[in-house]
């Protein structure tokens, strides 16, 4: 199994990244706190990798962190997510967040997440409430970086549309999330658009 992939980033998405390892590329679906913390194209990046293996395909996963990655697969081991759902998941709330609303119960906060519903927050909890020890802390990764403005809410709405939104939908929350003064970097923008998309 591939434990981590160390190479120049090639492109990179609010959903994927494509990293050149010794002349071989290899895309990894990435989440957007993932994102958000990736360098330029051309920069080194260091990923933990999950392979995840099926009839007709291996997909790879990539974390920024060991952190992030456990957290996936304990998520993928509750009845009825997989991984692209699990990746919704630490898409839609940051980690300490997500923790902290499984432990709590908070299922209000959960199916704000696109594609988790009530049933699916319950068996989270359910399933997950005791088996966080050690996760929600801080995760030593820095700051995202501030971008400019343009780019940036293009790339909000495309990690909006991954996640499942309508275009028209994603790109009215941005502009909303604009209007109400919410900052300059791309998670906070996220998170608050997230919000009001639904």
């Amino acid at each position: 199994m591939i434990s981590f992939l160390r190479g120049a980033l090639l492109e990179k998405t609010p959903g994927s990244a494509i990293v050149d390892v010794h002349g071989v590329g290899y895309e990894l679906y990435i989440s957007v706190p993932t994102f958000t913390h990736l360098p330029e194209p051309g920069g080194d990046v260091k990923l933990r990798v999950h392979t995840h293996v099926r009839e007709d395909a291996i997909i790879l996963f990539g974390f920024l962190n060991t952190q992030e990655k456990t957290l996936f697969e304990k998520l993928i081991s509750v009845s009825g997510i997989g991984p692209k759902l699990a990746m919704n998941v630490l898409s839609g709330l940051a980690i300490t967040d997500l923790v902290t609303a499984i432990r709590t119960s908070q299922l209000d906060r959960l199916v704000r997440i696109p594609g988790v519903g009530k049933k699916t927050a319950e068996r989270l909890v359910l399933e997950l409430r005791d088996k966080l020890e050690g996760l929600g802390g801080t995760s030593g990764t820095p700051a995202p970086k501030a971008t400019t403005l343009q780019p940036l809410d293009n790339d909000v709405v495309s990690a909006l549309v991954n996640l499942g939104c309508q275009r028209a939908a994603a790109e009215t929350a941005v502009q909303k999330a604009r209007a109400a003064g919410v900052g300059p970097d791309f998670e906070t923008l996220f998170r608050k658009a997230l919000e009001l998309v639904r």
